[in-house]
């Protein structure tokens, strides 16, 4: 990654809270939970021992619309489960689950930004609309979860440089960017298009979007096969 200017930070933006190994439908996850100095809570899903580099990680923010209510607007559900089953595979890496809704303008905000995108607006026409920014989220508690959690250096998965750079500048060594596609439809599908054109993500061929098929494999499918079919030898 190009060397981004970092932010002299804290010694801890947050406390180790609660933790215990948490049953999932993508095997068994470490679940630690992380308070900030606000009081918000964070988690951190681990599989195996993070400590040390190169580390496959997700920085992954809340999306009650998408997660928990079943929005297709977005591909946000599609992408945890995705990077929760890489994890538990791999048997090593983190998913850090920020509380951040709506890239950061809160869950009123996201659907007075939502009310509209019915008129036509699209999601960074909506946001400053509202005199939101097109992203406001943080990545300092993120940055302070995983040095808590031993991580030296990360593989991130993410089609966001951006996140990448922020990540640096709070002191997050970012060894390399994993693509982190998942198959979408619809409104997700113009969401992405939305997010690539205007906000700079990276998609399928690194410049342009296309919906991802049933039987694809992206580099982190093969590296999860290539170790397991290491580790069965």
């Amino acid at each position: 990654m190009s060397s981004t200017q970092r932010t002299p930070m804290p010694a801890r933006l947050v406390e180790r809270f609660a933790e215990t190994t948490l049953p999932t439908v993508h095997g068994a996850l470490r679940c630690v939970v992380f308070r900030d100095a606000a009081g918000v809570e964070h988690l951190a899903l681990v599989a195996g021992d993070p400590t040390g580099d190169d580390v496959m990680v997700r920085v992954h923010s809340e999306c009650l619309t998408g997660e928990v209510l079943g929005s297709t607007k977005c591909d946000c559900k599609a992408q945890l489960d995705r990077a929760l089953d890489l994890i538990a595979r791999r048997g090593r890496g983190a998913v850090v689950y920020l509380r951040q809704e709506g890239r950061g303008i809160g869950l009123g905000n996201k659907i007075r930004a939502y009310a509209l995108q019915e008129q036509g607006h699209d999601t960074v026409d909506a946001n400053r609309l509202l005199g939101l920014p097109d992203d406001a989220r943080d990545y300092a508690v993120a940055a302070a979860i995983l040095r808590e959690l031993g991580v030296r250096s990360v593989a991130l998965l993410t089609n966001n440089p951006h996140k990448a750079e922020a990540l640096e500048a709070q002191g997050v060594r970012v060894a390399r960017r994993v693509p982190h596609i998942v198959e979408v439809r619809g409104l997700a599908r113009r969401y992405l298009e939305v997010k690539a054109r205007r906000m700079g993500h990276l998609l399928e061929d690194g410049t342009t979007f296309r919906p991802a098929r049933h039987d694809e494999h992206d580099e982190a499918h093969r590296e999860a096969h290539r170790e397991a079919h290491c580790a069965a030898k």
